[in-house]
Formats: C-alpha cells, structure tokens, sequence
C-alpha cells in the first residue's frame, strides 16, 4: 500500500477542532506505515519543505499547522503487539485514544491514568503533555517506555531507557520538533475498578481542605463555577468491587443531556446575552446532587465532551494551587468578565521528562475555558498574569503567550531540550511558527 499525497492546487484548509487555528499545507500526505513516513520526510527535505504530523487538531495552539507537508495518521492506527511479559502494549501513532483504551479493555488491560478527553491519536496527547489528574501517576507520557520516531534525515530510530536514552528524555512529550513518532510503547496494567464519588462542595471548603483531599485519593479534581461559592468534585480509587456503572437512563441525564446538550444551551444564550451568566450559573451549579458508581478506569475517567471551547490551562507548583485559585475568584469578580464555563483544577506528581509540565516538581493545574465564539483575550490575560506569578507553566497545546525566554527560566532542563533538536533537526525541517516563538529561533 502507498501513501495518499495530494499537492498544493489540491490540498485544502487544515483547522483544529476548536476552529481557532488554520492552515493551507502546500502537501499532504497519509502514509500507511514508517517506512512511507521515512520516504515522505526525506522528499520534502529535498524540496525544501517543513513536516508537521496532525492528530485530532485537538491542540487550541498552532503546535501542527504548516505550510509544508502535513502528515496525516489515519493509516497509522491499530495496536501492533501486547507483552504480557513485559506489561506492555506497542501502538500505532494516529490511534485515537478512546479506541486504545477500548481495545486494552476487551484484552483485560488499562493504561495507569488517562485525561477526561479522548478523542485525541496518541501521538498527539503525549506531544503536547495531555494529563489527567492523579497523586501518584502522572501524564500520559510518563507512561511511555519506549517510541519509534522518524528522524529529520529520514532514519527510523527507537528510544527507551537503553537505547537513545537522551532522546527517549526529551521526545516523550516533543512538539514534534525532534521527528514524526510512529509508535508508542506504553506500560499497562491488569484492568481494574475505580469508584467515582462525584459531590457538590463550597469554593471555601475545598480550597481549605484541597491538601487533605489530595493526599486521601489517588485521583482527586474539581471544578469552580464562577460568579458562585460553587464546586463540583471528583474523587477516582480504586476498588475490588463490585461492578456498578452508572444507570443506562441517569448516565445519560447526567453526562449528555447535562453536561453536553443542556450545556450548550445555556452557553448559546451566555453568548447572546452575558449578563444572565451569573445567575444562570448560580441556578446550574445549585442543581448538582451527588453521584458514586463504579466501573473501568476509562469509563470513569474520561467523559464525551461535545460543546465546543478555546482553552488555557497552566501547571503551577502544587503548594501554589490555592493561591493562585483564589487570585482568579478574586479577579473574576472584580471585573466585569462574564465567564459560563468552570474552572477545572487537577493534580500531577513530579516526572522526569524534560517539557513535561511537571517536570521535577509536583503540579497542579488550572484550566480556564469560553465557549467557541466567545471572546477570550482579557480572561486567558488576566488568568495568564496571576499564574506566570506563580511560576505557572503553560499546557503545551493549550492558549497562551509564553516564549522560549520565559520557558528557559520556567524549565530547569530546557536548554539541554534545545541542544538535542539541535543535534537531531539542525536545518528545522519539523519548524513552525510555534515552535520558533517556544523554542526559539
């Protein structure tokens, strides 16, 4: 089988899902295997051309769009092979996460920890550092042991703990700036249960009893309702059982007539008219009631989210969570910024990935959201302010106005990050405008 390419009078606009980003690749390409991804970066270093791999479009920044050739994964899906041995399942590049974790479920496998969204490939969550929240296991990427990329000069090499060892450090979450991944090895466990406990809680409680609610679960979030003293809550353990899913009917209420159908209405009218925000938002959030069921971790990790919505989240030091929180509250309601979706707040445990937001120290992240249509500019700059205050390190593929001098300081290895794109891509041919403004020129 050989590769889609089509060329530049053929190829049409590329946008991300969120419709704040395009771009008009002068090729594009859908290989069906490495060996094609190899052969299509080294022609377009031949015809001068940059390379940007594409996922989902999942990513609220420009870290994909190019005017090059864009590589599409479609092709590259599907899990080559599972070590029981080893606990390990090898997994082609453009797989979505959401059938990833389906297929491990049905061959009685999870992976550790997942973020709530799922319609990302896995090449590209872990490029961009996608998380999830947890006291113990942290982002997708650091679940990694090992990755097949493509290198700029067309090689295909693999890089783990042994070999290419200072690759494997930095690539695991990569931008794409150091090449095309192909495949993943991530470790696995044996599946398991987790109960949920979803409860309503006051922003006062909360952020009073954040560290004890910490410590006690293995993966606690919350989320605050602006305009009101209004949480919901979250907390994931693990359990032997039994097996108690939602029910058919109140799963459906809860996390799609609710949190998607009715959501998007009330967001509908936010936008046309900002001034019932507040009080709609004190009418939603006063609904909440308590949930516990138990099921599969990507059952009850991850939730379908299909109201659309730019984003901004930043990982600041986790003894910084609750300062930097009650700066936004006090922010928000000094100001005359009308905002219909909640904060969401989470937490990472330190790793050693060199990009990673929570590389060498515990994390916690704020993530603030509007609705697709919404104007954006003076919350995510108000929010932006408060958390570069506190040392706050940007999501990699969510909106924000860092550039390679704040990340030099903001990352204790991010020269060493430099010096290996350096060696491994000294002509840039995976550049973009993004990478120049993060990593630098």
């Amino acid at each position: 089988m050989t590769s889609a390419i089509s060329t530049a009078s053929a190829t049409r606009a590329w946008r991300n899902w969120a419709g704040n980003v395009s771009a008009r690749p002068a090729r594009e390409a859908t290989p069906a295997s490495a060996t094609e991804v190899a052969d299509l970066v080294r022609r377009a270093a031949e015809d001068g051309l940059a390379v940007k791999t594409v996922g989902s479009g999942h990513s609220f920044t420009a870290v994909a769009a190019t005017d090059g050739l864009l590589i599409r994964p479609d092709l590259l899906t599907g899990i080559r092979r599972i070590d029981r041995t080893a606990m390990t399942v090898t997994v082609e590049s453009g797989t979505p996460l959401k059938r990833l974790n389906a297929a491990l479920a049905r061959e009685g496998l999870s992976l550790t920890n997942m973020g709530d969204i799922t319609e990302q490939t896995v090449a590209g969550a872990v490029s961009t550092g996608t998380h999830g929240t947890g006291r113990d296991s942290g982002s997708i990427a650091a679940q990694i042991t090992a990755l097949e990329l493509v290198t700029a000069d067309g090689s295909l090499i693999t890089c783990d703990a042994r070999r290419n060892p200072d690759v494997f450090a930095a690539a695991r979450i990569g931008l794409g700036a150091l090449g095309v991944i192909t495949a993943i090895t991530f470790a696995v466990e044996p599946l398991f249960l987790l109960t949920a406990r979803e409860e309503p809680m006051s922003f006062a409680r909360v952020t009073s009893d954040f560290e004890e609610l910490y410590a006690e679960n293995e993966h606690f979030e919350f989320y605050w309702f602006p305009h009101t003293g209004n949480c919901n809550t979250k907390r994931n353990n693990r359990t032997p059982g039994p097996l108690a899913p939602t029910g058919a009917v109140s799963g459906w209420i809860d996390d799609e007539l609710l949190s998607n159908r009715l959501f998007q209405v009330v967001n509908s009218l936010g936008r046309a008219v900002p001034a019932t925000i507040p009080t709609i938002a004190k009418i939603t959030s006063r609904a909440l009631s308590a949930r516990t069921y138990t099921d599969i971790p990507h059952k009850v990790f991850t939730t379908p989210r299909r109201v659309r919505f730019l984003e901004m989240e930043y990982a600041v030091p986790r003894e910084a969570c609750v300062a930097a929180l009650r700066e936004v509250k006090a922010m928000v309601e000094r100001s005359p910024l009308k905002i219909s979706f909640p904060v969401e707040v989470r937490t990472a445990p330190a790793d050693d990935i060199a990009l990673s937001t929570a590389s060498g120290r515990d994390s916690a992240y704020i993530a603030v959201h509007v609705y697709r249509g919404t104007p954006h500019r003076g919350y995510f700059t108000a929010v932006e302010r408060i958390m570069t205050a506190h040392g706050g390190r940007p999501h990699w593929g969510k909106i924000h106005t860092r550039d390679a001098d704040y990340f030099a300081r903001a990352y204790p290895r991010f020269d060493e990050f430099l010096a290996l794109r350096d060696r491994m891509d000294p002509q840039r041919l995976f550049r973009n405008d993004y990478l120049r403004r993060v990593l630098g020129a």
